[in-house]
């Protein structure tokens, strides 16, 4: 298996894991305030990868020069995830998630600004029925839910963190400078820490943590392990080897990984129709398994 073949591989695992966040993360999301939940997840995520980059790669001292560099891609995660659960207070699921399908398009043009990636006509169509695939399925086929879509506070906060996250992934590519993956990860994970600490300090001082509930603390672990320190390495993996589109083209897929996470939880399957949009975004992404050396 190629480098390439090795990054959609990672890319399809940060899906799945990153669908389980937003099943699990319903189910406490009104008992945690986004600052503290974003913080201990950074925190925990910090710890696991921080003793995996100690055993494996170690932390060599070229690691730690231009420290800005970790602060830039530290806070745009930081602030994406913040802004993710700032919009869900106000905002339905399904409208967060329909701003999320912009993420791909909005990474290609940051792609070509910093990095010079090109897209392609087939890259943009692929990126194009992706989006419409997506939207089928967080609407669940259902053409008057469509057009109760509205654009409110919420909707603006999770647009500002989206536009956050596409910007992470071409700067990612930037800044990198021959670090490993769960070495730069770990440097990222460390100043997201810090910039939480300080920007929700009162938030975290408020937390009673030892009257958290078992689903809470389950949560928790979950989003910080599988959904922030592993996506955090597949992603960053993906990214020094793939266009940024391609990346953020995976993202497509978390709509259709949430739906087997809600038949996992028991929340009861999809209709037909909406395997329809799930059809539609594995056709995009067969598009885009596509070699594209033009672009690399």
């Amino acid at each position: 298996m190629n480098v390439s073949a090795r990054g959609h591989l990672a890319m399809l695992l940060f899906s799945s894991l990153v669908a389980g966040s937003f099943s699990l993360g319903a189910l406490v999301a009104n008992d945690l305030n986004p600052a503290a939940l974003n913080w201990i997840r950074f925190l925990i995520a910090g710890i696991v990868i921080g003793v995996v980059a100690i055993l494996t790669k170690g932390v060599p001292r070229s690691a730690v020069v231009a420290p800005w560099r970790y602060l830039i891609l530290g806070g745009l995660f930081a602030a994406y995830f913040v802004l993710m659960f700032e919009g869900l207070k106000t905002a339905a699921p399904f409208s967060t998630a329909a701003v999320f399908t912009l993420t791909p398009m909005m990474s290609a043009g940051f792609g070509w600004v910093l990095l010079r990636q090109i897209t392609t006509r087939r890259m943009a169509v692929a990126l194009a029925i992706g989006a419409f695939g997506a939207v089928w399925v967080i609407f669940r086929a259902d053409l008057h839910a469509l057009m109760m879509f509205r654009i409110g506070q919420g909707e603006v906060y999770y647009f500002w963190g989206c536009l956050a996250h596409a910007l992470y992934t071409p700067m990612v590519r930037k800044l990198n400078r021959g670090e490993a993956p769960v070495v730069f990860t770990f440097g990222t994970l460390i100043a997201g820490f810090v910039i939480l600490s300080i920007y929700g300090k009162n938030d975290i001082l408020e937390v009673n943590w030892t009257e958290l509930s078992g689903l809470v603390w389950v949560t928790v672990l979950y989003v910080a392990v599988f959904a922030s320190a592993a996506t955090f390495v597949l992603l960053q993996f993906a990214t020094l080897h793939l266009p940024s589109a391609k990346v953020m083209a995976y993202t497509y897929l978390v709509p259709s990984w949430v739906a087997i996470w809600e038949i996992m939880l028991g929340h009861g399957a999809p209709n037909f129709l909406v395997l329809v949009g799930v059809g539609f975004t594995v056709i995009a992404l067969l598009l885009l398994l596509r070699d594209d050396r033009s672009i690399k």
